[in-house]
């Protein structure tokens, strides 16, 4: 704490040396460049440089119809893809005004939870294997497979979903994906606990975690940071709750938070998030509800009247919204997607500063960044 103290105080100005993070690093995850001055092995600025796979989403949005930028959706954040493209879906449906069948929202709810399970396992196994533990990332990828191979059997694909429709999903579940879905969660409960007593109490992993990287609330809110990094410094905040979307209302969950702030926190609020979305996925089972799983009456020409529309969803890292302007025309005027990891990347730079570069890592691995989500 001396030595990071006194780098903090005197700007880094004795013998500082550039190190540059990426853009083609494993610790990155992605073609993000993190540009490091360094003190020796402490890190006196973080400035990460962004726009290296820029994809113009955004602008594409406003060069399409509804229709044909719905496929685009989950390509943004390609770990959370059903939730991405519920936020999309949902902004339709507002400025339409459908009503979407009951069966089609529980389809909706249980395979957004069952891609969040998977979205925090990619997380757990390569936070691990950056830390140095190959073993847990065998066992995230095998529990990952049982749901890729349930979601593949009724949308077709295994990452980028294109399953919600403007007014319903693509077509209904059958009894198969049920009893698997089923099957999966009652597996799924006691590999949990296992993961627990093989990684979560290991001492060597909490001493890389604990007390390592904390983020206070004021922080969170300075930079808009949500999801598990809010969370893990004790806000519980989620759109599920704070502005309830679909049918989570009818859901009994919890909301995890932990106060210590650290990167120990953030990992411990996503294992628990794992746990009460099964207790959800096992709650929209019991109620499905029949009936159809498209609205009646969806425009084959979809026109959204004239206005500012926006739709919030809890995506795996956070909250994402939204916006569309129409001036009532097929392709709208303005579209703004408001993506989490953006938000909590930026933080980066205050909360890395005066760490040891390892720590610094554990740190970045804690925030789950999907870089398409950011050069979006």
């Amino acid at each position: 704490m001396i030595a990071k103290d006194a780098i903090l105080s005197n700007g880094g100005a004795n013998e500082t040396f550039v190190l540059n993070l990426g853009p083609q690093h494993p610790a990155t995850h992605g073609v993000l460049r993190v540009k490091m001055t360094m003190d020796g092995e402490y890190i006196v600025r973080a400035e990460p440089v962004c726009g290296y796979i820029h994809r113009m989403q955004e602008k594409m949005g406003e060069n399409r119809t509804y229709a044909q930028f719905l496929p685009n959706t989950s390509r943004i954040d390609y770990l959370s893809a059903m939730t991405y493209t519920h936020g999309f879906v949902g902004a339709v449906e507002r400025a339409l005004k459908l009503q979407v069948p009951p069966r089609a929202e529980y389809i909706r709810v249980i395979t957004s939870e069952m891609n969040r399970i998977s979205s925090h396992l990619v997380w757990w196994g390569a936070f691990l294997l950056d830390l140095g533990g190959f073993t847990p990332l065998l066992y995230a990828f095998d529990d990952r497979e049982k749901i890729l191979d349930l979601l593949e059997s009724i949308t077709g694909s295994r990452l980028t979903y294109s399953y919600f429709r403007i007014g319903g999903v693509y077509n209904d579940v059958d009894d198969q994906f049920l009893k698997g879905t089923r099957e999966f969660v009652a597996q799924m409960r006691p590999r949990l606990k296992m993961y627990r007593a093989l990684v979560t109490d290991n001492i060597i992993l909490r001493k890389r975690l604990i007390d390592i990287g904390p983020i206070s609330k004021e922080m969170c809110r300075k930079y808009g940071a949500t999801g598990p990094v809010i969370r893990g410094s004790g806000v519980p905040y989620d759109v599920r709750r704070v502005e309830p979307y679909s049918v989570y209302s009818e859901f009994d969950f919890v909301i995890p938070t932990c106060e210590e702030t650290d990167s120990m926190a953030r990992y411990a609020v996503r294992m628990e998030e794992m746990v009460q979305s099964l207790r959800i996925i096992e709650q929209a089972l019991d109620k499905l509800p029949a009936g159809p799983v498209m609205a009646e009456k969806v425009p084959r020409v979809l026109k959204l009247p004239a206005g500012d529309y926006c739709y919030a969803t809890e995506a795996a890292r956070g909250r994402f919204a939204v916006r569309i302007v129409s001036d009532g025309k097929e392709i709208p005027y303005r579209v703004k997607l408001r993506t989490p990891s953006l938000s909590n990347l930026s933080l980066f730079e205050e909360a890395s500063a005066g760490m040891l570069l390892p720590d610094a890592l554990a740190l970045m691995g804690s925030l789950d960044l999907v870089i398409p989500d950011i050069d979006r």
